[in-house]
């Protein structure tokens, strides 16, 4: 039997796709996002979360509100606490999604944050202490193979989030598959004829 528990220790949806402009705006929050983060882990209070996020207790509810209205956060389970009763939040599915398209309002969706930017941000004192793990690979594939490979990767990341946690060290895993605009491309190879 292993030592270490499932995580998180609340039952969630492996997968929901985002298809309001709420939603999406509700993710577009770096401290909500760290709120998302942190439950992954394991369900957790107001309080709790407002300690590891060192922010005010009314500050992360808000945040934690606005998460909720959205349908990303849920009451999992609660505790009574001498005449109160405390709630533990915990995220709605293991990974979130932005659907592509227009929102059901007819209009388009709202821009997601760029997760890159984040990396970047979190990844520099990492790069200083040379304890950055990272590549970037460029290849002029058809759109099919660029679906399946995203497919494998979505596959490694759902993998991640399923890591007991332990240890002393939280690790950042940052991907993404994007086609650039005007890459150089070598002319066609002359053959000879």
């Amino acid at each position: 039997m292993s030592s270490n528990p499932p995580v998180p220790d609340y039952d969630l949806a492996e997968v929901i796709e985002l298809t309001t402009p709420a939603q999406v705006r509700a993710i577009g929050d770096p401290l909500r996002t760290t709120i998302l983060g942190l439950l992954h882990e394991r369900a957790a209070t107001v309080t709790e979360l407002a300690a590891a996020v060192r922010r005010p207790k009314g500050t992360v509810a808000h945040h934690v509100n606005v998460l909720t209205e959205a349908g990303l956060l849920r009451v999992v389970r609660t505790r009574r606490v001498r005449a109160l009763e405390e709630r533990y939040y915990g995220r709605t599915a293991r990974m979130f999604y932005v659907g592509v398209g227009e929102s059901p309002e007819g209009g388009a969706m709202p821009l997601d944050f760029n997760d890159f930017e984040v990396a970047a941000k979190e990844s520099a004192a990492a790069f200083q202490a040379h304890r950055l793990w990272a590549f970037i690979r460029h290849a002029r594939i058809p759109e099919e193979h660029a679906t399946a490979f995203w497919h494998r990767i979505k596959e490694l990341v759902q993998e991640f989030d399923h890591l007991p946690r332990s240890g002393e060290t939280t690790y950042g895993f940052a991907v993404g598959l994007y086609p650039v605009a005007d890459y150089p491309a070598l002319p066609e190879q002359d053959d000879g004829s």
